[in-house]
């Protein structure tokens, strides 16, 4: 059984996880909205990534990263933000860091493996209670939580890459040389 002390210790871990990760969602999710290109420039750059249609997916990855901000950094809805964040990773490791290697100031994946992770470790710890899930008396936490984080996230991601992600390929060459 947790000590009081233990306890103590886990509730400031999940609230500087949340205070780290969910004000820097909102953050990315804003400036997809409000950025130097605003949504024009990222429906471009989603157009150029291959998401169909690209408007759209704009509009759903700036309100996701901003919807899974606030309720991250307020505590709410146990692992569903951290869901959030791990879908949104991982279609970001798939569609604009791929092949890039594992290194972020390469194009990498580094930082949407480190962010997907995270939450999936704060899934796992649960909101605490500094956080509006202990005002409600409503905490998830554990392995299930984890799970439900990571596995939610990486299937929305998958099944929407399957039905949305064309990216644009080159034409083969056919000449015979």
């Amino acid at each position: 059984m947790p000590t009081s002390e233990h306890r103590a210790e886990r509730d400031t871990a999940a609230l500087l996880l949340r205070a780290t990760l969910g004000p820097m969602l909102f953050a990315h999710g804003w400036n997809k909205v409000r950025g130097p290109g605003g949504l024009e420039g990222t429906t471009g750059w989603f157009e150029a990534l291959g998401l169909r249609p690209a408007a759209l997916h704009a509009r759903l990855a700036a309100g996701t990263e901003m919807a899974a901000g606030v309720t991250m950094t307020l505590g709410v809805a146990g692992p569903l933000p951290a869901a959030a964040a791990v879908g949104l990773m991982t279609t970001a490791a798939r569609t604009d860091h791929r092949g890039k290697g594992f290194f972020v100031f390469k194009g990498g994946w580094e930082y949407a493996g480190v962010v997907g992770g995270a939450a999936v470790a704060l899934a796992a710890l649960g909101n605490g209670k500094y956080s509006v899930d202990a005002l409600v008396r409503r905490q998830w936490s554990g392995t299930g939580a984890a799970m439900l984080a990571g596995g939610l996230g990486v299937g929305s991601a998958l099944a929407l890459l399957r039905a949305c992600y064309r990216p644009h390929r080159e034409p083969e060459d056919t000449t015979e040389a």
